[in-house]
């Protein structure tokens, strides 16, 4: 799956709302972009990302069914 078909994954089922797909999202982008850059800037980018999701949290605990729906 590429970045295009991810964020049409993420618009058709409403995850605009839903951080870790955002996530996710940025992820896949800097996986397709990281032969356009040099290793720092790669690693750079990539701590930035991490950084964004573990200020995430545990927002979801509590409210699994929620969030992430029934099994």
């Amino acid at each position: 799956m590429n970045s295009n078909d991810l964020a049409r994954y993420i618009e058709a089922t409403d995850g605009i709302s839903k951080p870790w797909l955002l996530g996710q999202l940025r992820l896949k982008k800097l996986q397709e972009r990281k032969s356009t850059l040099s290793p720092d800037e790669y690693f750079a980018e990539l701590a930035q990302l991490h950084e964004d999701m573990l200020k995430l949290g545990e927002w979801w605990v509590g409210r699994e069914d929620e969030v992430f729906g029934k099994p």
